[in-house]
Protein backbone atom coordinates (compact mmCIF):
# COMPACT_ATOMS: atom_id res chain seq x y z
CA UNK A 1 0.00 0.00 0.00
CA UNK A 2 0.91 3.37 -0.85
CA UNK A 3 1.38 5.86 2.03
CA UNK A 4 1.64 9.25 2.32
CA UNK A 5 4.88 10.20 4.40
CA UNK A 6 5.10 14.21 4.31
CA UNK A 7 3.16 17.27 3.79
CA UNK A 8 4.84 19.97 2.94
CA UNK A 9 3.14 23.57 2.54
CA UNK A 10 4.83 26.62 1.69
CA UNK A 11 3.45 29.96 1.84
CA UNK A 12 -0.04 29.17 2.95
CA UNK A 13 -2.22 32.68 3.46
CA UNK A 14 0.94 34.04 2.31
CA UNK A 15 2.67 34.11 5.78
CA UNK A 16 3.44 30.75 6.94
CA UNK A 17 5.43 27.61 5.72
CA UNK A 18 4.18 23.84 7.19
CA UNK A 19 6.43 20.55 7.48
CA UNK A 20 4.25 17.62 8.43
CA UNK A 21 6.08 14.35 8.90
CA UNK A 22 3.62 11.38 9.12
CA UNK A 23 3.99 8.64 11.28
CA UNK A 24 5.00 5.10 9.94
CA UNK A 25 1.55 3.72 11.83
CA UNK A 26 -1.76 3.46 9.42
CA UNK A 27 -2.85 6.89 11.98
CA UNK A 28 -1.05 10.16 12.59
CA UNK A 29 -2.76 13.08 15.02
CA UNK A 30 -2.33 16.46 13.50
CA UNK A 31 -3.50 18.97 16.62
CA UNK A 32 -2.50 22.84 16.79
CA UNK A 33 -3.89 25.84 18.05
CA UNK A 34 -7.09 27.21 16.74
CA UNK A 35 -6.54 29.70 13.21
CA UNK A 36 -3.27 28.34 12.20
CA UNK A 37 -4.52 26.55 8.96
CA UNK A 38 -4.70 22.89 10.31
CA UNK A 39 -8.43 22.03 8.78
CA UNK A 40 -7.64 24.18 5.45
CA UNK A 41 -4.35 21.64 5.35
CA UNK A 42 -6.58 18.58 5.24
CA UNK A 43 -8.85 19.95 2.76
CA UNK A 44 -6.01 21.34 0.35
CA UNK A 45 -4.21 17.70 0.69
CA UNK A 46 -7.64 16.02 -0.31
CA UNK A 47 -8.63 18.34 -2.79
CA UNK A 48 -5.42 17.73 -4.25
CA UNK A 49 -5.38 14.30 -4.70
CA UNK A 50 -8.76 14.10 -5.43
CA UNK A 51 -8.31 15.76 -8.64
CA UNK A 52 -10.48 18.78 -7.71
CA UNK A 53 -8.13 21.87 -8.64
CA UNK A 54 -10.75 24.32 -8.87
CA UNK A 55 -11.42 23.68 -5.15
CA UNK A 56 -7.74 23.80 -4.36
CA UNK A 57 -6.67 27.08 -6.51
CA UNK A 58 -8.61 28.99 -4.30
CA UNK A 59 -6.74 28.50 -1.45
CA UNK A 60 -3.50 31.37 -1.21
CA UNK A 61 -0.85 29.59 -1.16
CA UNK A 62 2.64 29.30 -2.66
CA UNK A 63 3.45 25.25 -2.90
CA UNK A 64 2.17 22.38 -1.76
CA UNK A 65 4.71 18.98 -1.86
CA UNK A 66 3.28 15.84 -1.07
CA UNK A 67 6.22 12.70 -0.24
CA UNK A 68 4.90 9.43 -0.23
CA UNK A 69 7.01 5.95 0.40
CA UNK A 70 7.30 4.96 -3.05
CA UNK A 71 9.67 7.83 -3.79
CA UNK A 72 7.49 9.98 -5.61
CA UNK A 73 6.41 13.36 -4.50
CA UNK A 74 3.65 15.56 -6.25
CA UNK A 75 4.49 19.20 -6.09
CA UNK A 76 1.80 22.02 -6.95
CA UNK A 77 2.65 25.31 -7.41
CA UNK A 78 0.17 28.42 -7.33
CA UNK A 79 1.03 31.23 -9.63
CA UNK A 80 -1.65 33.85 -8.89
CA UNK A 81 -4.36 31.27 -8.36
CA UNK A 82 -3.46 28.99 -11.62
CA UNK A 83 -1.78 25.92 -10.43
CA UNK A 84 0.87 23.47 -12.11
CA UNK A 85 0.72 20.23 -11.17
CA UNK A 86 3.95 17.80 -11.41
CA UNK A 87 5.12 14.71 -10.31
CA UNK A 88 8.75 14.34 -9.05
CA UNK A 89 10.83 10.86 -8.80
CA UNK A 90 14.99 10.09 -8.90
CA UNK A 91 14.88 14.47 -9.45
CA UNK A 92 13.21 14.35 -12.74
CA UNK A 93 9.66 16.18 -12.72
CA UNK A 94 6.82 16.11 -15.17
CA UNK A 95 3.25 17.16 -15.60
CA UNK A 96 0.66 15.10 -14.36
CA UNK A 97 -2.63 14.64 -15.61
CA UNK A 98 -5.93 14.92 -13.29
CA UNK A 99 -6.14 11.38 -14.43
CA UNK A 100 -3.17 10.28 -13.74
CA UNK A 101 -3.19 12.69 -10.01
CA UNK A 102 -6.47 10.57 -9.10
CA UNK A 103 -4.55 7.65 -9.22
CA UNK A 104 -1.82 8.19 -6.96
CA UNK A 105 -3.90 7.32 -3.26
CA UNK A 106 -7.75 7.05 -3.31
CA UNK A 107 -8.86 9.66 -0.36
CA UNK A 108 -11.29 9.97 1.25
CA UNK A 109 -12.19 13.13 3.14
CA UNK A 110 -14.60 13.36 6.40
CA UNK A 111 -15.13 17.26 7.37
CA UNK A 112 -16.37 18.54 10.46
CA UNK A 113 -20.08 19.28 8.36
CA UNK A 114 -20.51 15.75 7.73
CA UNK A 115 -23.92 15.96 9.46
CA UNK A 116 -24.92 17.69 6.20
CA UNK A 117 -24.50 16.51 2.85
CA UNK A 118 -26.12 17.05 -1.18
CA UNK A 119 -28.79 14.72 -2.06
CA UNK A 120 -29.70 13.56 -5.55
CA UNK A 121 -31.07 17.00 -6.63
CA UNK A 122 -27.99 18.96 -5.01
CA UNK A 123 -29.60 20.31 -2.17
CA UNK A 124 -28.45 20.07 1.25
CA UNK A 125 -29.75 17.78 3.42
CA UNK A 126 -29.15 15.69 6.80
CA UNK A 127 -26.72 13.27 5.72
CA UNK A 128 -27.59 10.34 8.35
CA UNK A 129 -31.12 9.69 6.31
CA UNK A 130 -29.53 9.83 2.88
CA UNK A 131 -26.76 7.09 3.69
CA UNK A 132 -29.49 4.91 5.38
CA UNK A 133 -31.05 5.02 2.47
CA UNK A 134 -28.66 4.09 0.50
CA UNK A 135 -26.98 1.59 1.78
CA UNK A 136 -30.53 -0.18 2.58
CA UNK A 137 -31.22 0.31 -1.08
CA UNK A 138 -27.70 -1.75 -1.42
CA UNK A 139 -28.95 -4.71 0.85
CA UNK A 140 -32.04 -4.94 -0.60
CA UNK A 141 -30.51 -5.19 -4.07
CA UNK A 142 -28.12 -7.78 -2.48
CA UNK A 143 -31.33 -9.95 -1.33
CA UNK A 144 -33.16 -9.82 -5.03
CA UNK A 145 -29.65 -10.96 -5.94
CA UNK A 146 -29.54 -14.27 -4.53
CA UNK A 147 -29.54 -16.94 -7.38
CA UNK A 148 -25.87 -17.88 -7.92
CA UNK A 149 -24.92 -16.94 -11.85
CA UNK A 150 -23.35 -19.65 -13.75
CA UNK A 151 -20.15 -19.74 -14.77
CA UNK A 152 -17.50 -22.10 -15.53
CA UNK A 153 -15.73 -23.75 -13.36
CA UNK A 154 -12.01 -23.71 -15.57
CA UNK A 155 -8.77 -23.48 -13.35
CA UNK A 156 -6.31 -26.57 -12.47
CA UNK A 157 -7.50 -29.97 -12.04
CA UNK A 158 -9.07 -30.74 -8.49
CA UNK A 159 -9.12 -33.88 -6.52
CA UNK A 160 -12.14 -34.89 -4.56
CA UNK A 161 -10.13 -34.24 -1.40
CA UNK A 162 -9.68 -30.20 -2.83
CA UNK A 163 -13.57 -29.98 -3.98
CA UNK A 164 -14.13 -31.03 -0.37
CA UNK A 165 -12.16 -28.35 0.94
CA UNK A 166 -13.65 -25.75 -1.32
CA UNK A 167 -17.12 -25.93 -0.24
CA UNK A 168 -16.06 -26.14 3.51
CA UNK A 169 -14.97 -22.84 2.91
CA UNK A 170 -17.72 -21.55 0.91
CA UNK A 171 -19.98 -22.68 3.34
CA UNK A 172 -18.39 -20.85 6.20
CA UNK A 173 -18.34 -17.62 4.05
CA UNK A 174 -21.58 -18.30 2.80
CA UNK A 175 -22.60 -18.78 6.73
CA UNK A 176 -20.81 -15.24 7.47
CA UNK A 177 -22.30 -13.21 4.32
CA UNK A 178 -26.24 -14.18 5.85
CA UNK A 179 -25.24 -12.39 9.32
CA UNK A 180 -25.87 -8.99 6.71
CA UNK A 181 -29.36 -10.50 5.86
CA UNK A 182 -28.39 -11.51 2.87
CA UNK A 183 -27.37 -14.99 1.45
CA UNK A 184 -27.42 -17.17 -2.16
CA UNK A 185 -29.96 -19.57 -2.79
CA UNK A 186 -28.65 -23.34 -3.26
CA UNK A 187 -30.27 -25.08 -6.41
CA UNK A 188 -32.99 -27.76 -5.59
CA UNK A 189 -31.79 -30.88 -5.68
CA UNK A 190 -28.34 -30.45 -4.22
CA UNK A 191 -26.72 -30.87 -0.67
CA UNK A 192 -24.56 -27.84 0.44
CA UNK A 193 -21.80 -28.89 1.29
CA UNK A 194 -22.27 -32.09 -0.31
CA UNK A 195 -20.65 -35.31 0.77
CA UNK A 196 -18.13 -37.01 -0.51
CA UNK A 197 -19.72 -39.79 -2.42
CA UNK A 198 -21.95 -36.98 -3.61
CA UNK A 199 -18.96 -35.10 -5.16
CA UNK A 200 -17.49 -38.53 -6.67
CA UNK A 201 -21.11 -39.29 -7.97
CA UNK A 202 -21.82 -35.54 -9.64
CA UNK A 203 -18.87 -33.86 -10.03
CA UNK A 204 -19.08 -31.49 -13.06
CA UNK A 205 -22.52 -30.80 -11.10
CA UNK A 206 -20.70 -30.02 -8.36
CA UNK A 207 -17.85 -28.35 -9.90
CA UNK A 208 -20.10 -25.61 -11.26
CA UNK A 209 -22.23 -24.74 -8.34
CA UNK A 210 -18.73 -24.67 -6.55
CA UNK A 211 -17.65 -21.99 -9.16
CA UNK A 212 -20.83 -20.01 -9.00
CA UNK A 213 -20.94 -19.52 -5.17
CA UNK A 214 -17.18 -19.02 -5.09
CA UNK A 215 -18.31 -16.07 -7.74
CA UNK A 216 -20.88 -14.84 -5.18
CA UNK A 217 -19.04 -15.16 -2.40
CA UNK A 218 -16.09 -12.46 -4.30
CA UNK A 219 -18.81 -10.08 -5.20
CA UNK A 220 -20.45 -10.04 -1.54
CA UNK A 221 -18.37 -11.24 0.53
CA UNK A 222 -16.62 -7.55 1.90
CA UNK A 223 -20.06 -6.00 1.42
CA UNK A 224 -21.39 -8.32 4.09
CA UNK A 225 -18.47 -8.01 6.12
CA UNK A 226 -18.33 -4.40 6.10
CA UNK A 227 -22.24 -4.39 7.12
CA UNK A 228 -21.57 -7.03 9.98
CA UNK A 229 -18.22 -4.54 11.10
CA UNK A 230 -20.55 -1.85 10.92
CA UNK A 231 -22.94 -3.45 13.42
CA UNK A 232 -20.31 -4.80 16.28
CA UNK A 233 -18.45 -1.37 16.14
CA UNK A 234 -21.58 0.49 17.03
CA UNK A 235 -23.49 -2.22 19.32
CA UNK A 236 -20.16 -1.78 21.49
CA UNK A 237 -20.28 1.42 21.49
CA UNK A 238 -24.08 2.23 21.95
CA UNK A 239 -25.46 2.23 25.55
CA UNK A 240 -29.10 0.54 26.29
CA UNK A 241 -30.10 0.04 22.62
CA UNK A 242 -29.01 -2.17 20.41
CA UNK A 243 -29.15 -1.74 16.03
CA UNK A 244 -29.82 -4.76 14.12
CA UNK A 245 -31.14 -5.57 9.94
CA UNK A 246 -34.42 -6.43 9.60
CA UNK A 247 -36.36 -8.26 7.20
CA UNK A 248 -36.66 -5.17 4.88
CA UNK A 249 -32.84 -4.78 5.00
CA UNK A 250 -33.37 -1.34 7.04
CA UNK A 251 -31.05 -0.46 10.08
CA UNK A 252 -33.12 -0.39 13.25
CA UNK A 253 -32.43 0.67 16.80
CA UNK A 254 -34.02 -0.89 19.70
CA UNK A 255 -33.96 -0.03 23.71
CA UNK A 256 -32.65 -3.13 25.22
CA UNK A 257 -34.76 -3.71 28.16
CA UNK A 258 -38.26 -2.36 26.72
CA UNK A 259 -37.71 -3.37 22.84
CA UNK A 260 -38.81 -0.41 21.57
CA UNK A 261 -37.86 1.25 18.23
CA UNK A 262 -36.01 4.14 18.22
CA UNK A 263 -36.10 6.47 15.46
CA UNK A 264 -32.73 7.32 13.71
CA UNK A 265 -34.11 11.22 13.76
CA UNK A 266 -34.04 10.40 17.76
CA UNK A 267 -30.64 9.59 17.66
CA UNK A 268 -28.24 11.74 20.06
CA UNK A 269 -26.07 13.91 17.95
CA UNK A 270 -22.97 11.68 19.23
CA UNK A 271 -24.80 8.57 18.12
CA UNK A 272 -25.42 10.18 14.86
CA UNK A 273 -21.66 11.69 14.32
CA UNK A 274 -20.37 7.64 14.94
CA UNK A 275 -23.28 6.07 12.26
CA UNK A 276 -22.18 8.87 9.82
CA UNK A 277 -17.99 8.31 10.28
CA UNK A 278 -18.18 4.54 10.23
CA UNK A 279 -20.62 4.74 7.17
CA UNK A 280 -18.04 6.34 5.25
CA UNK A 281 -15.82 4.48 6.37
CA UNK A 282 -16.93 1.20 5.70
CA UNK A 283 -19.45 2.03 2.15
CA UNK A 284 -17.86 4.85 0.78
CA UNK A 285 -14.00 4.49 1.06
CA UNK A 286 -11.98 2.08 -1.58
CA UNK A 287 -9.34 -0.57 0.26
CA UNK A 288 -6.07 1.34 0.34
CA UNK A 289 -7.43 4.43 0.84
CA UNK A 290 -6.36 7.39 3.15
CA UNK A 291 -9.04 8.88 4.76
CA UNK A 292 -8.61 12.29 6.37
CA UNK A 293 -11.19 12.89 9.51
CA UNK A 294 -11.30 16.51 10.65
CA UNK A 295 -12.03 17.02 14.25
CA UNK A 296 -13.98 13.66 15.19
CA UNK A 297 -14.56 14.46 18.86
CA UNK A 298 -17.81 16.96 17.56
CA UNK A 299 -20.32 15.63 19.71
CA UNK A 300 -18.68 12.93 21.30
CA UNK A 301 -18.27 11.85 25.05
CA UNK A 302 -14.92 11.91 26.16
CA UNK A 303 -15.34 7.73 26.38
CA UNK A 304 -16.31 8.01 22.51
CA UNK A 305 -13.25 9.80 21.87
CA UNK A 306 -10.90 7.52 23.73
CA UNK A 307 -12.63 4.54 21.66
CA UNK A 308 -12.55 6.37 18.15
CA UNK A 309 -8.70 5.59 17.56
CA UNK A 310 -8.85 2.08 18.74
CA UNK A 311 -11.60 1.20 16.54
CA UNK A 312 -10.17 3.53 13.41
CA UNK A 313 -7.22 1.17 14.02
CA UNK A 314 -8.52 -2.23 13.06
CA UNK A 315 -10.33 -0.27 10.29
CA UNK A 316 -6.61 0.49 9.04
CA UNK A 317 -5.59 -3.06 9.06
CA UNK A 318 -9.27 -4.63 7.76
CA UNK A 319 -9.06 -2.32 4.81
CA UNK A 320 -5.68 -0.99 4.25
CA UNK A 321 -6.22 2.26 4.73
CA UNK A 322 -4.02 5.02 5.99
CA UNK A 323 -5.74 8.04 8.55
CA UNK A 324 -4.91 11.39 8.51
CA UNK A 325 -6.84 12.74 11.94
CA UNK A 326 -7.50 16.43 12.18
CA UNK A 327 -8.02 17.10 16.36
CA UNK A 328 -8.43 19.58 19.05
CA UNK A 329 -9.20 16.99 21.50
CA UNK A 330 -6.16 15.59 23.56
CA UNK A 331 -9.17 12.39 24.48
CA UNK A 332 -9.31 11.02 21.06
CA UNK A 333 -5.70 10.92 20.79
CA UNK A 334 -5.33 9.26 24.32
CA UNK A 335 -2.56 7.04 24.60
CA UNK A 336 -1.11 7.43 21.06
CA UNK A 337 0.77 10.54 21.83
CA UNK A 338 3.92 9.22 19.85
CA UNK A 339 1.64 9.07 16.73
CA UNK A 340 1.09 12.83 16.49
CA UNK A 341 2.32 15.78 14.97
CA UNK A 342 2.07 19.00 16.37
CA UNK A 343 1.32 21.64 13.22
CA UNK A 344 4.19 24.56 13.79
CA UNK A 345 4.40 27.24 11.07
CA UNK A 346 8.29 27.77 10.17
CA UNK A 347 7.76 31.89 9.10
CA UNK A 348 6.56 32.63 13.26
Amino acid sequence: MTMLKKITVYGLFNENDFEIPLSGDCITYIHSRNGLGKSTIMKLVYSILAGELEEARTVPFERVDLDFDTGTSIIVENRNQELTVQASRNGLEENISIEDLRGVKRVVYIGPDRAYARDADGHLAMSLPLYMIRLSKRIQAAMRDSEPRKVPAGGEYRTDADIDRWFRDLEAKVEFIKQAGFAPEIPSGYRFPPSRYEIGEYRSDYLALAASLQDYVDRYYSFAESIVVYKDIINTIYIDKTVSLNEAGYFEARMDRSGTVVPLDKFSSGEKQMLIIFYLILFETEPGSLVILDEPEVSLHVTWQHELGRVLRDLCRLRSLQVLMATHAPSVIHDDWDLTTELKADRE
